[in-house]
C-alpha cells in the first residue's frame, strides 16, 4: 500500500486487539504497513491469533496484558506506550453489561465507565503527551451507535459511549493545531462477543436486521478501512469526527 494510506514504519497500539473489532482493526493497520502493539486483558505473551495474523503480514508485533478496570495498571500501560513512542493509538477495548435500568447494579455501571471511558482518557492523555512533544500522532477511539442513541438495558455502556464523543471533541479542540488528530469510529451492529446476546434473541435480531439498510450484521473487518483512514495521512485535516460504520443504520 502506498500514498496517503501508507502506514509503513509506524507503530500502532490497539487495545482490545485480541478479538472482535480490535482484531479487525489491528490486522487492517498491519495490512497498511504498521507494526502492532496489541493490548488485552487476556492476551497470551506469545502465540496468540492476533500475533500470528500480524506477523504473517510481515509486521512487528508485541503483546501487552492489561486489566483496564485497574487504574494503576492503566497508568503503567500509559507510561509504557508513551515510552514506546507509538504513532497511532486505537482506544478500542470495552465491555458491556446488560440489565434493565431500574435493576442495573451500580457496580456494573461504574465498571463499564472505568473500562470504556476513564481508561480511554487516561491512555489518550499519556500517549497524546508524547505525540504532542513530537508534533504528530493519530488517536482513534471506538465509539458506538449508542454515542447517538440510548439503547436498551445498557445504561452504563450508553453513558460511556456518549462520553467518548465528548472526549474526542475536547481533545481535538486542544490538539488539532499541534499535529495530533483525534477522532472516533462508531461501529454499527457488528457480529462480535458483545452482540452475541442480541443475535441469539430471534425477535431482537430480526428487528435490528430490519432496520439496517445493508441487510446484514457487520463484520469486524468492516471497520478496517475507516481505521486505516483515520490513522493515516489521508485524515490529516480530519479532527473531532465520530465516523459511523453502520450499514446505514443512522440514516434510516
Amino acid at each position: 500500500m502506498s500514498g496517503l494510506f501508507d502506514l509503513t514504519g509506524q507503530r500502532a497500539a490497539v487495545t482490545g486487539a485480541n478479538r472482535g473489532i480490535g482484531f479487525g482493526i489491528a490486522t487492517a493497520l498491519a495490512d497498511a504497513g504498521a507494526d502492532i502493539i496489541a493490548v488485552s486483558t487476556s492476551i497470551e505473551p506469545s502465540g496468540s491469533d492476533i500475533e500470528r495474523a500480524v506477523t504473517a503480514r510481515g509486521r512487528g508485533f508485541r503483546a501487552i496484558r492489561c486489566d483496564l478496570s485497574d487504574a494503576d495498571a492503566v497508568s503503567d500501560l500509559g507510561a509504557e506506550l508513551r515510552a514506546a513512542e507509538v504513532d497511532i493509538l486505537v482506544n478500542n477495548a470495552g465491555t458491556i453489561l446488560r440489565a434493565p435500568a431500574a435493576e442495573h447494579p451500580m457496580e456494573w455501571f461504574e465498571r463499564v465507565l472505568r473500562i470504556n471511558l476513564t481508561s480511554q482518557f487516561a491512555l489518550a492523555q499519556a500517549v497524546g503527551g508524547s505525540m504532542l512533544e513530537r508534533g504528530r500522532g493519530k488517536i482513534v477511539f471506538t465509539a458506538s451507535l449508542l454515542s447517538f442513541q440510548g439503547g436498551i438495558n445498557v445504561p452504563g455502556y450508553a453513558a460511556a459511549k456518549s462520553g467518548i464523543t465528548g472526549v474526542v471533541k475536547a481533545l481535538a479542540n486542544e490538539w488539532a493545531g499541534r499535529g495530533v488528530n483525534v477522532n472516533a469510529i462508531a461501529p454499527g451492529y457488528i457480529a462480535t462477543d458483545n452482540t452475541q446476546a442480541l443475535r441469539d434473541d430471534p425477535e431482537r435480531s430480526a428487528a435490528i436486521l430490519a432496520r439496517i439498510p445493508a441487510g446484514r450484521w457487520g463484520a469486524a473487518s468492516d471497520l478496517g478501512g475507516a481505521a486505516v483512514f483515520l490513522s493515516s495521512a489521508a485524515s490529516d485535516y480530519v479532527d473531532g469526527v465520530v465516523l459511523p460504520v453502520d450499514g446505514g443504520w443512522l440514516g434510516r
